[in-house]
């Protein structure tokens, strides 16, 4: 599959992402909205990493690591958004619990 196609879906995930972040209020779709962007990126990096090994591999004509280097990367990326996941959700849980609302609006009430 030609890596058009990858980048035209990254792009759109990523854009659907961008939009939903800032329009939308609710702390919970704006958080998914952040992952939405987290996964686009890394599907992109997967499948350029692919492409570079792909070229590698033809170019060489031996097997490379090449094809390991984005998906090592993703990986990181995905631990980070564990770490996220798991503190934006407590910092989500404990401002309903005060609030009684996940409006990202009231958060600007707090600062007084």
């Amino acid at each position: 599959m030609p890596i058009q196609y990858y980048i035209y879906l990254c792009l759109t995930l990523f854009s659907i992402g961008i939009i939903g972040v800032l329009t939308r209020r609710n702390a919970i779709i704006v958080f998914m909205c952040v992952e939405l962007m987290l996964n686009a990126v890394n599907l992109l990096l997967v499948a350029f990493s692919k492409m570079h090994h792909s070229i590698g591999l033809g170019a060489e004509g031996a097997t490379t690591q090449a094809g390991i280097d984005g998906q090592l990367f993703v990986f990181f990326i995905m631990v980070v958004a564990a770490a996220e996941v798991s503190v934006g959700l407590a910092i989500i849980v404990m401002m309903y619990r005060n609030t009684h609302s996940v409006d990202i609006n009231f958060l600007n009430r707090l600062k007084n």
